[in-house]
């Protein structure tokens, strides 16, 4: 058994969105260096935890955590549509060592997986079917959440799982950091928000342009500081990275999503991700963090961060 892990905002934006050539760069560089690491690695395995917007898991029955033993990538944003591959087996014993560690944790025969939980393996891997991998969904975006230490446990006991492997294990965190991006929220949605939040499966390809385009146009007003959503929270990401950095991961347990939201964004739960990433690999050892990017990034209205760690 040997595990490492990669920790990394998403944004749909990313591939529609042209931002300044620096930022570009900028952005390019540091996954360049999470590639080369999970290059350097080689994992038999993946294991990712990521959120979901709306397009996978809707209000009709939104678990806060799900295993998903198929998974099927929808394709929004332009990401790459299609099925995983998940080794079924594996998934399978995973959920069960989650469930006797006593966490309720739902599994999925037909996991629905959307840009959030896609991009990672496209930057990482250049397909989302080029590893084994098993998705594990963590609502990050669907009041009410789970506490901050039920997914530490959560990672905790995915962690404990992959020790007894042997395989190298790569473990995804995605998601986050300080971000408002225009997502509906059910206690203000209008009638057809809501029904869209309740079930929004398998939308029209004009529906979801005109989804998509609201969130572009929003970025673009965003980076002219011109969009009626939350600024970013640089302190905050500092401080979160901060914390995970240090591996007293405990510290987080303190964090209420009514706090974390007020200071970084409806979507800066998406970090739960990178809690239960960090804990699942903590399970093995103390580790260390071995690169570190962030930079507040409005053309893709995101606190964007990227981590690499491995165990000493």
């Amino acid at each position: 058994m040997t595990l490492a892990l990669v920790c990394m905002s998403h944004s749909p934006l990313l591939e529609v969105t042209a931002p300044p050539e620096e930022i570009q760069d900028d952005v390019d560089a540091a996954f360049a260096v999470a590639r080369k690491f999970v290059e350097d690695f080689d994992p038999d395995l993946v294991v990712s935890f990521a959120p979901d917007h709306y397009n996978g898991f809707f209000y009709e029955l939104m678990p806060p955590f799900c295993i998903g033993y198929e998974a099927l990538s929808v394709g929004d944003y332009g990401s790459e549509e299609g099925p995983l591959n998940v080794p079924t087996h594996i998934a399978k014993d995973l959920a069960q060592a989650v469930i006797d560690a006593d966490l309720d944790a739902a599994i999925s025969l037909k996991m629905e997986i959307d840009h959030g939980a896609v991009q990672p393996l496209e930057v990482l891997f250049g397909s989302i079917a080029a590893k084994p991998v098993v998705p594990i969904f963590v609502n990050s975006v669907a009041p009410p959440f789970a506490s901050m230490r039920r997914v530490r446990q959560l990672g905790t006991a995915v962690g404990n799982y992959l020790k007894t492997l042997d395989q190298k294990v790569l473990i995804i965190g995605s998601g986050g950091l300080s971000h408002d991006p225009p997502v509906p929220q059910i206690a203000t949605a209008t009638t057809e928000q809501k029904a869209m939040l309740l079930n929004g499966r398998h939308p029209t390809a004009a529906a979801r342009n005109a989804r998509q385009q609201r969130v572009i146009d929003t970025a673009a007003a965003f980076a002219k500081g011109e969009a009626n959503i939350m600024d970013l929270n640089p302190e905050w990401d500092r401080e979160f990275l901060a914390i995970i950095a240090s591996g007293d991961l405990e510290k987080l347990d303190t964090w209420t999503a009514t706090e974390m939201a007020a200071a970084a964004g409806n979507s800066a739960h998406e970090v739960r991700n990178w809690v239960a990433a960090y804990n699942a690999l903590a399970a093995a050892g103390d580790y260390r963090v071995t690169s570190e990017y962030y930079r507040p990034i409005p053309e893709f209205i995101a606190g964007f961060g990227v981590t690499t760690a491995m165990v000493k």
